[in-house]
């Protein structure tokens, strides 16, 4: 069978091409993407490949390099020994933007009837930002200050006013994602960078600033913006995984006001269920739930699908500054079929 794929061939190159897939082998699936949800954040920083020696980006970044982690599909065939699985199944995976998706058995997760793709597609993304709220564990009535509100910032806003944040704090100059922000329950919102908004936050918060900063944005100067925005004995929360750290300064304030500085990586979420609430299967169910009660949106916060025949067009724009306030996915059912 024939299948595009996206893929960055080298540092600023996109191109779209079409593979033989074969039939799963023991143990295996097939799947057809049907949605697969564009991280700008992510993506790009893979795209122009400026990565430190000895990061994690320069270990897990290789051309020709696959981008891509939240597809949504259907299942087209099954393997010996696969059980759990019969074509027909829609399913959610971690799977590269591609056409066909050949994986094992337990990386195809069954979706729900109730869960649209335009929801499944955000679950890696929702792990990543329950991670973060995890790291912080954020404690009822506290200000929780959010920089930057790509597709994360977005969900990270949502899980704060789940935890019971009395004040949520959503910073970023783009005002059309202030817009997103407040839908799904930011109680303040400041159009301005980081760089500009301690003033404001002071004002805010009576000079007490936020309880929690999450920097969402992996620039390298936001860390030490943000840090500013923090109160004595704070914490700011690291989701932003800048692919040049060296590049990165604390800011001043971080010893004097004594902060903790967290780390926040959707690595932390475990696929063993024994690890407790913070497993893969407990943080997606309990998305699912959440979803159903009105309490997270997700589907809303999709401003656009484009054909994966467009994916080099997509970068361009996505590099060139020209995102949408919410995420692209690419449609992989508006490709022609014979």
């Amino acid at each position: 069978m024939k299948s595009w794929f996206v893929e960055f061939t080298g540092p600023g190159v996109v191109r779209v091409a079409e593979e033989d897939v074969a039939a799963p082998g023991p143990g295996e699936v097939l799947c057809r993407s049907t949605l697969s949800l564009i991280s700008p954040g992510t993506e790009l920083a893979c795209l122009r490949g400026e990565f430190d020696p000895g990061s994690n980006w320069e270990e897990w970044v290789r051309y020709p390099f696959r981008p891509g982690y939240s597809m949504a599909g259907v299942v087209v065939a099954v393997g010996e020994g696969v059980t759990g699985l019969r074509p027909g199944d829609r399913v959610q995976s971690y799977a590269p933007h591609q056409e066909l998706v050949t994986l094992k058995a337990g990386e195809a997760r069954p979706l729900p009837d109730a869960v649209p793709d335009e929801e499944a597609v955000w679950v890696p993304l929702v792990v990543t930002a329950a991670a973060g709220a995890a790291r912080a564990a954020i404690a009822m009535g506290e200000t929780v200050a959010v920089v930057g509100l790509g597709p994360v910032g977005q969900l990270v806003i949502q899980y704060a006013v789940a935890h019971g944040a009395a004040r949520v704090v959503a910073i970023d100059p783009d005002a059309r994602r202030l817009d997103l922000a407040l839908a799904g329950g930011a109680t303040d919102v400041l159009a301005m960078p980081a760089s500009e908004a301690r003033p404001a936050v002071a004002a805010l918060t009576g000079e007490r600033m936020a309880d929690v900063v999450f920097e969402v944005t992996g620039g390298t100067a936001v860390l030490a913006q943000a840090v500013r925005l923090a109160r004595p004995l704070g914490r700011v929360v690291l989701l932003g995984d800048t692919p040049t750290p060296s590049r990165q300064m604390l800011g001043p304030g971080v010893v004097s006001d004594s902060l903790t500085i967290l780390g926040a990586h959707a690595g932390i979420v475990s696929d063993d269920p024994s690890c407790g609430p913070l497993n893969r299967d407990a943080v997606t169910g309990l998305y699912f739930r959440r979803l159903a009660s009105g309490a997270f949106r997700t589907a809303a916060m999709i401003a656009g699908r484009v054909s994966p025949l467009e994916a080099v067009q997509t970068y361009e724009r996505l590099r060139g500054g020209g995102a949408p306030a919410g995420a692209i996915c690419f449609d992989w059912t508006a490709l022609p079929h014979d």
